[in-house]
């Protein structure tokens, strides 16, 4: 165990994070070239789902949170020409179709609504009964429809020894997907890409707020967000584009901000939160930088790898001791709100004694 010099940041880069990466990338390039053949396969028999492409390591479909931890999403094809609602009106449906005598909740801040008619130019497949109940476009019936064609698609791909369906759990549909080194658990998720508008839920950037640049922000929200299928009525917010484009370049100034997210999750990873299914994930942390980022916005803020390192750290063990974690564009949620607090609990623990002792764990 190494102090936080630059010497010991150096060489845990080389011994720890190097092999790390390169074991993802294998990793990755495995589950991409089983989910494009299965993708490829469900496009085929329903047109309103596209294939997944195989793309190298950085797929804009695959997100890491963990090695043994996947999210793959899947775009929705036929719906084009996104607008905002412009009534707000109160549903009386069940998910089975019958009349109900008080209205459905409105969604949380993570989710909205999503009718039919708030697209200019649709596949008339999106009309029908299977995914629509009332002019709205149900999460829950998309995802029927699409499990089933998971179901279908493995079958007839000869893919039963390389991927296994776990029980539906709730509005999710969950994989396991052999590899060559371990399995992953896959989270498969259709979406609606809404390009080149900004949800009017994401009031960002905030006011007097000096990171990013304009121009990044200009280019970050020209991505657009998506629309994901993920549980029974409301569809929910993603911005995975958009966290995408704010870690590219994010080191342009010279900083190490990169470096810092790079050993704080292998800290994470090898000590502070190991195992398949961790309650804090590389999307928890990439949240902690941008946060520490906006904090901290200026060059020099950024150069001591040691002082910025251990101020994304505080910050870590700040969230994770509250049980608080804002999402970075949409600050009204908590994105510890459903983690279990003993977990935490547990992680904040060992933050401390990290804090109390700063050395990078080389073995």
């Amino acid at each position: 165990m190494e102090s936080l010099t630059e010497e010991a940041m150096k060489s845990y880069l080389m011994n720890k994070v190097g092999p790390r990466q390169r074991l993802l990338s294998k990793i990755v390039e495995e589950v991409q070239e089983i989910i494009h053949k299965l993708t490829k396969e469900i496009s085929y028999r329903d047109i309103r789902f596209q294939p997944i492409s195989k793309s190298g390591y950085h797929n804009e479909n695959i997100k890491v949170l963990a090695p043994a931890q996947f999210v793959i999403t899947v775009p929705i094809k036929g719906l084009l020409g996104y607008k905002k609602s412009q009534s707000r009106r109160w549903r009386y449906y069940s998910m089975s179709g019958s009349k109900l005598f008080s209205p459905i909740r409105d969604p949380e801040k993570m989710y909205q609504w999503l009718e039919i008619n708030q697209f200019l130019k649709t596949l008339q497949q999106w009309h029908e009964n299977d995914v629509t109940m009332d002019g709205d476009i149900m999460p829950a019936k998309v995802i029927e429809v699409f499990l089933k064609l998971v179901e279908d698609s493995v079958k007839a791909c000869n893919l039963s020894n390389e991927v296994s369906i776990l029980e539906n759990f709730g509005s999710l549909i969950r994989l396991i997907v052999e590899t060559s080194e371990f399995q992953v658990e896959i989270e498969l998720i259709p979406i609606i890409e809404v390009l080149n508008r900004w949800s009017d839920k994401a009031k960002w950037p905030r006011c007097f707020s000096r990171w990013p640049s304009r121009e990044k922000i200009q280019c970050v929200k020209s991505l657009g967000f998506n629309l994901m299928a993920r549980s029974s009525y409301h569809w929910q917010l993603g911005f995975d584009r958009a966290e995408y484009m704010l870690m590219e370049g994010i080191d342009d100034d010279g900083g190490c901000r990169k470096i810092c997210y790079q050993v704080l999750r292998q800290m994470k990873e090898d000590v502070w939160c190991p195992g398949n299914k961790p309650v804090i994930t590389s999307q928890h942390l990439q949240t902690i930088l941008f946060w520490t980022c906006e904090k901290y916005p200026h060059s020099k803020d950024w150069r001591v790898f040691r002082k910025a390192f251990l101020r994304l750290v505080r910050k870590l063990y700040k969230c994770v001791n509250q049980h608080f974690l804002k999402h970075f564009f949409i600050k009204e949620t908590n994105m510890f709100q459903y983690s279990s607090k003993n977990e935490l609990d547990a992680v904040a623990q060992k933050l401390i004694l990290f804090l109390k002792n700063p050395v990078l764990q080389q073995d």
